[in-house]
């Protein structure tokens, strides 16, 4: 399966759910308590993040998509605090708020990265608190193109199979974080995503693969489910689909940091690819990958845009090398986005010698990425004249792609780079050899949006020509 980036800049998506605010207090835990057998924490830093449903909406804004919010608060600072820090990140907040319960905070205390304690201040919603969100869901929903339903048991969700129909007559996706034992209650979902442990509570245990799929396609069809993403820790995830074979997909965390609020960015991830029009098996891939970031992070975290873009372009084996220039677009986006400058140079480069090595050196110490922009056969053909280039396109980019300076090697068709340029807008243009800066193609064009050109010189006093003379003098 190749995994490819959606377009989630065009996704639009409606969470509903419980929200809550996720507090953490950091600090050293030197000394074990008179009073009791138990650390003492001298915090040193407060954080809030948005949790639960929140969580859940925050990531998907990251992942660059329109995203809508409601949930319910308590008529307090907390909520007030939570309402702001979405809105900031982009997320429109439609919020229910409850006159006589207080926002759901959950505060842990962590000391050297390990969670010590939490500690839960809430009070379950009740039916007079979610009277109002079927209205504020199907008044959303005209705009949407997928619903996620983010169900942490707080009371939120007291109604979600009247959602769920109001998103079928739309024929809308719905992707449902599921809790409890009930999971009647989420009939005619698209899919939900319970871990291993939640599908045995409703199923009873699954021990073997077998198992698994055996029990699971019977849930699918007996909630009228078009698929069930089962998450499986350490084992990765399996996707169950009636009418296919299950997929299988295995764990991609490199090292387990934590685990709070990877299962909102699996949902997130789903959510927002279904919307953007990916189908189930892709968008469980990139759910999978996601999460295999997340887990490398402490506490509740968003997975960006571009690093999820990173991730898919390592794991393409594209996170360097020879590429198309529809690849190099992406991945100059990525590094732009990571803050990193691109250097570009280009050439025939038909025989690589000691005089290339050190100038693509010196190019690549000008910036973060150097992108190496050869003339493919044709057009050394053109430049050099019959019997140029000595090595063939596939193998001069296989040589540049081996050198540590070099990051991208792109080939083109045109006698200049000048159409690469305008695509790929580098922050630097360098050009080798005895060239002047009023003399480097394309360096008008880099200069006309702030960019440099910078002419370096090939060490060794190398060049190709020359070798090529000298090879045929011997041959004489």
């Amino acid at each position: 399966m190749k995994l490819e980036m959606p377009p989630f800049q065009d996704a639009r998506l409606l969470v509903v759910g419980d929200i809550m605010l996720d507090r953490y207090w950091h600090g050293a835990a030197n000394r074990i308590s008179p009073e009791a057998p138990v650390p003492v924490v001298r915090v040193g830093n407060e954080e809030d993040r948005p949790g639960g449903a929140g969580n859940v909406a925050l990531n998907i804004a990251a992942l660059g998509s329109a995203t809508k919010l409601i949930g319910v608060v308590g008529d307090d600072a907390t909520g007030d605090g939570l309402r702001s820090r979405l809105t900031a990140a982009g997320v429109y907040c439609d919020f229910l708020v409850s006159p006589d319960k207080p926002t759901i905070t959950k505060l842990r205390v962590v000391s050297q990265h390990q969670q010590l304690i939490r500690i839960d201040f809430e009070e379950p919603f009740d039916s007079d608190d979610v009277a109002d969100m079927a209205s504020k869901t199907e008044e959303l929903l005209a705009d949407v193109q997928g619903l996620v339903l983010s169900d942490y048991a707080k009371g939120a969700l007291q109604n979600v199979q009247e959602l769920i129909g109001l998103a079928r007559q739309r024929k809308i996706p719905i992707v449902v974080d599921p809790k409890g034992t009930d999971f009647e209650r989420y009939r005619g979902a698209t899919l939900i995503t319970p871990n291993l442990s939640e599908l045995e509570a409703v199923v009873g245990p699954c021990p073997h693969e077998d198992d698994l799929v055996a029990k699971g396609s019977k849930l699918v069809k007996d909630l009228e489910l078009e698929a069930l993403l089962v998450t499986r820790g350490e084992h990765g995830m399996t996707l169950i689909r009636p009418g296919a074979p299950e997929l299988h997909l295995p764990a991609k965390a490199q090292e387990v940091f934590d685990v709070t609020g990877a299962g909102d960015t699996v949902v997130s991830v789903l959510a927002a690819s279904l919307a953007s029009g990916y189908g189930l098996a892709d968008a469980t891939a990139l759910a999978n990958l996601a999460a295999g970031l997340v887990v490398g992070k402490l506490g509740t975290a968003a997975i960006s845009g571009p690093e999820l873009r990173r991730a898919v372009l390592a794991e393409q084996g594209t996170g360097r090398g020879v590429m198309t220039i529809e690849q190099l677009q992406i991945a100059v986006q990525d590094a732009r986005e990571h803050g990193e400058k691109i250097v570009f140079t280009n050439g025939c480069f038909d025989i690589i010698h000691a005089g290339h090595v050190g100038y693509l050196a010196e190019a690549r110490k000008l910036g973060h990425r150097l992108i190496v922009a050869i003339n493919d056969d044709d057009s050394v053909r053109r430049l050099k004249g019959p019997g140029r280039p000595i090595n063939p396109v596939e193998r001069r980019m296989a040589v540049l792609a081996g050198l540590e300076a070099v990051d991208w090697v792109v080939s083109f068709g045109d006698d200049t780079p000048e159409r690469l340029l305008e695509k790929l807008k580098p922050e630097i243009l360098v050009k080798g050899g005895d060239y002047t800066l009023d003399k480097v193609v394309g360096g008008a064009f880099v200069e006309s949006y702030g960019g440099e050109v910078k002419a370096l010189e090939f060490l060794d006093n190398c060049s190709t020509s020359a070798i090529v003379e000298k090879m045929k003098q011997v041959d004489d």
